[in-house]
């Protein structure tokens, strides 16, 4: 771990909840200030990175100017920019809280606007496996999980963080040969995603996948995707994503 780099979700994760706490602040400016200091980053090195005068910062930080959505925006990229050149080292201190270990998630997003169990279905190349499924029902989200990452590198706590992340959720597992493995996690874990997919098994549905998803009421997709890879694509597209980019400090 000491030396990965942070994956995408994680970073633009970090950034909305750092921009969020300064919206949300009673001072922005101090909070702007806060966060600086957090990455230990001077006024000198951040005004540098955002192409501004140092004394444009302070003013900031000091309560003169109001930041509005653009500068903060600027701001939290060149704080993260700048870690990143020093081995995302605040980075990784602030990985630690959010709780979702990079190794076993392959990719994490909210969509754009809410989308139905029919429009996923769609858009996993899926077929539900589970009776009497509301397909207008809607989701908000989605986490793509490497299974067997999961199961070897994640507490109980984290399991159950990853599935109850955000209500209404599409978790889907990757990696898997009947979807057994899956379906006895979720049937012991007190929150459950919104649907569940399955991605793998061509030829065999263990019977118990399917009636564990039913007794907990969780709508089970099979995805019939050539690729996790394609997957991804797919609900990247309905997610509105767009690589976050740091500049360059």
């Amino acid at each position: 771990m000491a030396n990965s780099t942070p994956k995408d979700y994680i970073i633009e994760l970090i950034a909305k909840r750092i921009a969020g706490d300064i919206v949300f602040s009673q001072d922005p400016g101090a909070a702007l200030k806060k966060w600086r200091e957090y990455f230990d980053i001077s006024q000198n090195e951040i005004a540098r990175s955002m192409k501004i005068a140092p004394s444009v910062v302070s003013d900031y930080e000091k309560g003169r100017r109001r930041p509005g959505a653009g500068f903060i925006k600027r701001y939290v990229s060149a704080l993260l920019a700048i870690d990143q050149l020093r081995g995302w080292t605040r980075v990784r201190q602030l990985m630690r809280t959010i709780g979702i270990p990079p190794e076993a998630v392959i990719d994490m997003r909210e969509f754009d606007r809410k989308v139905t169990i029919a429009e996923l279905v769609d858009l996993v190349k899926g077929v539900i496996l589970t009776p009497n499924i509301d397909a207008d029902r809607q989701i908000y989200g989605y986490t793509i999980v490497d299974s067997l990452r999961a199961i070897a590198s994640l507490s109980g706590m984290q399991f159950y963080a990853l599935l109850g992340a955000t209500p209404e959720r599409a978790v889907i597992f990757t990696g898997v040969q009947t979807g057994r493995s899956p379906m006895v996690a979720v049937r012991v874990s007190p929150v459950k995603p919104g649907v569940i997919v399955i991605h793998g098994p061509r030829r065999f549905i263990d019977p118990l996948a399917v009636e564990l998803a039913r007794l907990d009421g969780v709508p089970l997709i099979l995805s019939l995707a050539e690729s996790v890879d394609d997957i991804v694509k797919r609900l990247r597209a309905m997610s509105g994503y767009t690589s976050f980019s740091l500049p360059v400090a």
